[in-house]
């Protein structure tokens, strides 16, 4: 007797993983972004210029992260 199989679970569990690194990974790098954009303004008010170019780096990268893993998020769920 031949069962049909109903779920996938090889793909279902790697499916599952990803979303779960995506969603902490991108939430987390979002968090850094923000960190550094408030450390910006902190360090600007008090006129520590090096270190509020550092942290406006920092925020750059971070928000640059994001934006790149929301197209590649789009692209993967575009794709047939």
């Amino acid at each position: 007797m031949i069962l049909a199989t109903l779920v996938e679970w090889r793909e279902l569990g790697e499916t599952v993983l990803a979303s779960v690194l995506a969603g902490v990974g991108v939430t987390a790098i979002f968090a850094i972004g923000i960190w550094g954009v408030g450390r910006f303004a902190d360090l600007s008010r008090e006129e520590k210029t090096l270190a509020a170019g550092a942290a406006a780096v920092v925020a750059s990268a971070a928000l640059a992260c994001v934006a790149a893993a929301v197209v590649i998020g789009i692209i993967v769920m575009t794709k047939k």
